[in-house]
């Protein structure tokens, strides 16, 4: 299933047209700059997450979109079938704050549950932005989870009533 969406936004120097696309294994080096650039939920040893499990998500486990700026993956996520999970959404810092991440968020939730009925969940550290991304877009906090992350949970009605 191959899905292009394209959106244009503008700031204050360029007007961008943003790509939105079914990630595929040639992006898998692009994803991990991409995961590797964040300030946020980075990871302590980048070998943790080899690309290896980067394909195993994006064409088994689940599936995977990048948005592409000018040909470059600035964004990604990914969902995970297997364990009814949001294993991955990371934004470049240099283009946060343009909506990739809504627009990335709204594009694998709408696979995710026109796949299955079941609820997902996410886990991300406390006290930044992620957190408060996933607030706003209405996930539930509904405890914690590894290493003191809040555990979100998002419902395929919640979804639904979200889009209204």
């Amino acid at each position: 299933m191959k899905t292009n969406r394209f959106f244009h936004f503008y700031n204050i120097f360029n007007i961008y047209k943003m790509n939105i696309r079914v990630a595929e294994i040639k992006d898998i080096y692009q994803m991990q700059v991409v995961r590797n650039l964040v300030k946020e939920n980075r990871l302590s040893d980048p070998s943790l997450v080899p690309d290896s499990d980067v394909e195993n998500y994006i064409t088994r486990r689940g599936m995977g979109w990048v948005c592409e700026i000018d040909g470059e993956i600035v964004g990604f996520a990914i969902a995970d079938l297997v364990e009814n999970n949001i294993w991955a959404l990371f934004i470049h810092p240099g283009f946060e704050g343009l909506g990739i991440g809504k627009n990335l968020h709204r594009e694998m939730l709408n696979w995710y549950f026109s796949q299955t009925d079941k609820t997902v969940w996410l886990g991300t550290a406390p006290k930044t932005r992620a957190e408060l991304f996933y607030r706003k877009a209405g996930w539930k906090e509904v405890g914690i989870h590894g290493k003191g992350e809040i555990k979100f949970e998002m419902t395929k009605d919640e979804w639904r009533s979200l889009q209204k």
